[in-house]
């Protein structure tokens, strides 16, 4: 099997700066995570600086959270702002920039109503509480169904991983959330399959446009027509889970934008806050309705900090420039890679929709998104896997020419040591 051998050389990151760091953080963190060896220290744009003043050209972007960069002006100002009047009231009262935020996405989308909470995984377990809910309360308590996809991924708690299509991440929790399945991704004969074979039954479909998690694969529009359809003859919910690839990351504000099909229920989360923690569900009036008093909430959603930063994250993205600059980026990176690619002969595909790309590896370097990753990150380039074949690209979405020419010549001298120890 092919090796890939990281050059040390380019980043003078000691040894004792790197056991320092994981020291301290396995001394007092669960250890669920296995962070890359170096601690940010500050960024600006799509530069990050470590502690022992190393830059680093960001393809990253928190996984496809920090929209618009690292300490963006003018979200350092509405922040500011903000937090000099008041940081938290509880949904025992409301507050003005969540109401300016569920009013510009409404505008901006086809929703109506919207769920504010603090995370992707907080509005995907919204949205499919939600759809059982609705079924309750126009059909029957037996329509409990939800279908969802494999190698999807929604959340980590337990009834969002268990809608997820990844075993490995919902194993060895106990007895897990009963009524969810999973088709094959894109197949839309399974999808006419499993809804034949449960009439009467589905409350939901859950799916994610374009996956993230699963190896940056786009859905086919077949694919999504079909649920659409199959979903308004059953009367049960589409669900789109745009946390990762919307906010702009497509080159449209939302993905359904530009596929022709609308859900029932969209959630967005990463960008939405730019890099601050927060949440949204949005739906229309008449779905909404199943959501009376009491029946969901969230302590810190609505937050009027993580409003008023996502409020000029929506203004600062939405608009024909930003939108048209993921569009030019994508193209730039696409053919660099592209380009990387003809030289080496290292990627088995390059995928994905605007700045969401997946590059997945040839048989002969299976397993070894990691060590790209890895790789990269000696040499000042941060990148992300989707799984162990897949090399995953998602910067900010204002992201500059001179740096993605940067980034791609790091990517270049990372891949010709993988040829170069081809064996």
């Amino acid at each position: 099997m092919a090796t890939i051998q990281p050059n040390t050389e380019t980043v003078n990151d000691t040894t004792e700066e790197v056991s320092s760091v994981r020291a301290a953080f396995d001394a007092v963190m669960t250890p669920n995570y296995a962070p890359m060896e170096i601690m940010p220290a500050y960024g600006r744009g799509s530069r990050l600086w470590d502690t022992g003043g190393h830059e680093y050209v960001d393809f990253a972007a928190g996984i496809a959270v920090s929209a618009l960069g690292h300490a963006h002006p003018e979200l350092i100002d509405v922040l500011t702002e903000q937090a000099r009047k008041f940081w938290h009231v509880s949904n025992i009262l409301t507050n003005q920039p969540a109401l300016d935020l569920a009013s510009a996405l409404c505008a901006a989308t086809f929703a109506e109503r919207v769920f504010l909470a603090n995370s992707g995984a907080e509005v995907n377990e919204a949205a499919l509480k939600l759809a059982r809910r609705y079924a309750v309360d126009h059909f029957t308590p037996e329509k409990y169904r939800i279908l969802a996809f494999d190698d999807a991924f929604h959340g980590r708690t337990l009834f969002t991983v268990c809608a997820g299509g990844q075993p490995q991440y919902s194993s060895g929790f106990g007895p897990k959330p009963a009524g969810i399945s999973h088709c094959r991704f894109n197949d839309a004969g399974a999808v006419r399959e499993y809804f034949a074979e449960n009439r009467g039954r589905v409350c939901a479909a859950i799916v994610e446009p374009c996956q993230g998690e699963g190896g940056v694969v786009p859905a086919t529009v077949e694919f999504l027509k079909t649920l659409r359809s199959c979903c308004d003859r059953e009367n049960a919910l589409l669900i789109f889970d745009e946390i990762q690839c919307g906010m702009g990351r497509s080159g449209s504000l939302y993905v359904y934008q530009e596929l022709g099909v609308t859900p029932d229920v969209l959630t967005t989360a990463k960008a939405l806050g730019g890099g601050f923690p927060i949440g949204a569900m949005l739906t229309t009036a008449g779905i909404a309705k199943s959501l009376v008093v009491g029946t969901h909430g969230s302590t810190f959603g609505g937050n009027p900090m993580a409003c008023a930063v996502a409020c000029k994250v929506l203004e600062l993205v939405n608009t024909p420039e930003m939108l048209q600059n993921v569009v030019v980026a994508s193209q730039r990176l696409t053919t660099g890679l592209e380009e990387i690619n003809r030289e080496f002969n290292v990627f088995r595909e390059i995928r994905g929709l605007g700045l969401l790309l997946g590059c997945e590896l040839e048989p002969r370097y299976a397993g070894q998104a990691r060590d790209v990753v890895a790789a990269c990150t000696k040499k000042g380039l941060l990148v992300l896997n989707a799984g162990p074949e897949v090399v995953r690209i998602a910067p900010a979405l204002n992201i500059n020419g001179p740096d993605i020419d940067q980034g791609l010549q790091i990517m270049r001298e990372v891949i010709a040591g993988m040829a170069a120890n081809t064996g």
